[in-house]
Parts: structure tokens; C-alpha cells; sequence
């Protein structure tokens, strides 16, 4: 029986900051996405947008492993520089294998 290569699931994760406002997202966007014509690699969809309570972020990334290289690689080391005009404080995140994507 040949051998088939597992397919790497897609990874979401979900970013709410409490309180946050859309000239802090800009902020911070401009941060860690320079290219507003292009996301960072791995990444495959990007959506934000006012939420009860701040500003939500969702971020659909190739896999957990691109995910984690984007954050440790960029997102991590700016949020910890400080952006001004960014979101005051860390999110809260939840973050999840993605079961069924549809585009």
C-alpha cells in the first residue's frame, strides 16, 4: 500500500482586546503586516473588526507551525518593543485547529 503525505490542517486564532478601538488596530497592523496588499507568509486570512467589549482579530494561518513562526518571529518582538498608538494591553486569544475551511 503506498504511503500518502498527511495534509497539514489550517490553524485559526482569534485575538479580542478588551477596550480596543480601530486607530489602535491600524496602529498595530501597521506594525506587523507593512504590506496592506499582502499578508505575512503562511498566513491566509486576515478579518477584524469591532466587537462587543474592544476590537476582534481572526487570523487563519496554513498551520499551527506557521502560526507560531509568525508569532514568535514578528508579532512577539514588536508587541514587546511597544507600538505607539497600539492596543494598551495583550489579547485575550483563543486559538484553534480549523476544521472545515471554505473560500
Amino acid at each position: 500500500m503506498p504511503k500518502t503525505k498527511r495534509k497539514q490542517s489550517a490553524f485559526g486564532v482569534v485575538h479580542h482586546f478588551p477596550g480596543g478601538t480601530r486607530a489602535q488596530y491600524e496602529a498595530s497592523l501597521a506594525a506587523v503586516h507593512p504590506r496592506r496588499d499582502r499578508l505575512p507568509k503562511g498566513q491566509i486570512v486576515h478579518v477584524a473588526g469591532p466587537s462587543v467589549g474592544g476590537w476582534t482579530i481572526v487570523a487563519i494561518h496554513e498551520s499551527k507551525r506557521s502560526w507560531i513562526q509568525f508569532r514568535d518571529k514578528i508579532l512577539a518582538p514588536r508587541l514587546k518593543q511597544g507600538i505607539k498608538g497600539g492596543f494598551k494591553t495583550p489579547p485575550e486569544e483563543t486559538a484553534f485547529a480549523v476544521y472545515n475551511l471554505q473560500t
